[in-house]
C-alpha cells in the first residue's frame, strides 16, 4: 500500500488492483483479509483509519482515508459538494468520440427510482489492431480515455460506457468476454483497464490546492505503451 501523501489529517494510498476498501456487506463468497485495505491501513498507521469514499475491487489507483471521525465527515462534504474533482484513465472498446459527456440517470441500489449520474471524457488515443476479436469485424478498436466523473454512483464509469456501447476492457460485469480475452491472454493486459489517476482539491484546513496522482503500475505501463501515450 503505497502511501502518495500523509498529513495529521487525511492520507491517500495507491490501491492495488484486487483489493477491496472494507469487508465488502454483499459478496457471495468469503474475503480473505489480506485483499482487504482497512486492515493493512490499520496496522500501517497503528490507529484507526476511516475511508473517505470507494473503489472497485478490481479499480486501482487513488484511494482517501481519514484519520479521524471528523475528519472523515470533512472530506465527505467535498465530495457531497462535488469541490474535489476525480479524473481517471480507461481503455474502452470501439473509437468514442473526441470528448463527451454521458448524462444518463442510473438506478442505484437503496434508492427508488434512477439517479442524475453524469460523465464527462476526454479521448487521449485511439488504436485499431489487425485481429478479428469476436469474429464480427477484421479489425479491433480501442480507445484510451481521460474519465471525470460529475456524480459518483455504484459501477458509474463502467456502466455509462457501457450505455453507449463502449464497455470498458477487463470488465467481467458490464464488458464484452470476447476482447476482454483478447486483452488478457493476447496482449497481457490483466484485469480491469480502469485507474484513478488524481484527485484535485483545496485542503480543508490549510487552503492549500492539492493534487495527488498514482503513478503507472506494470499494467498501466504496458497500457500507455500500446496506445503509444506517457502518463
Amino acid at each position: 500500500m503505497r502511501i502518495l501523501y500523509q498529513d495529521d489529517y487525511f492520507f491517500a494510498i495507491d490501491k492495488p488492483a484486487g483489493y477491496f476498501v472494507h469487508p465488502p456487506e454483499l459478496s457471495p463468497y468469503p474475503v480473505p483479509k489480506e485483499k482487504i485495505c482497512l486492515y493493512h491501513l490499520r496496522d500501517l498507521m497503528k490507529r484507526d483509519v476511516f475511508p473517505v469514499h470507494r473503489l472497485d475491487a478490481p479499480t486501482s489507483g487513488v484511494l482517501l482515508w481519514a484519520t479521524s471521525r471528523e475528519a472523515t465527515r470533512e472530506l465527505s462534504r467535498l465530495f457531497m459538494e462535488r469541490q474535489l474533482q476525480k479524473t481517471y484513465h480507461a481503455v474502452v472498446r470501439g473509437h468514442v468520440e473526441e470528448e463527451g459527456s454521458i448524462h444518463i440517470p442510473l438506478e442505484v441500489l437503496g434508492e427508488e427510482g434512477l439517479l442524475e449520474s453524469q460523465t464527462l471524457y476526454k479521448r487521449l488515443s485511439a488504436i485499431e489492431l489487425p485481429f478479428p476479436v469476436g469474429k464480427k469485424y477484421p479489425t479491433a478498436r480501442y480507445s484510451l480515455v481521460d474519465v471525470k466523473p460529475v456524480t459518483g454512483r455504484w459501477h458509474q464509469i463502467r456502466r455509462h460506457f457501457d450505455r453507449i456501447a463502449h464497455p470498458l476492457l477487463g470488465d467481467i460485469e458490464h464488458g464484452d468476454s470476447h476482447h476482454n480475452r483478447f486483452f488478457r491472454d493476447h496482449l497481457e493486459i490483466k484485469g480491469l483497464c480502469l485507474k484513478a489517476l488524481s484527485v484535485e482539491f483545496k485542503h480543508p484546513w490549510s487552503g492549500e490546492d492539492l493534487k495527488i496522482s498514482a503513478p503507472p503500475c506494470q499494467n498501466w505501463e504496458k497500457i500507455y505503451s500500446l496506445f503509444g501515450q506517457n502518463q
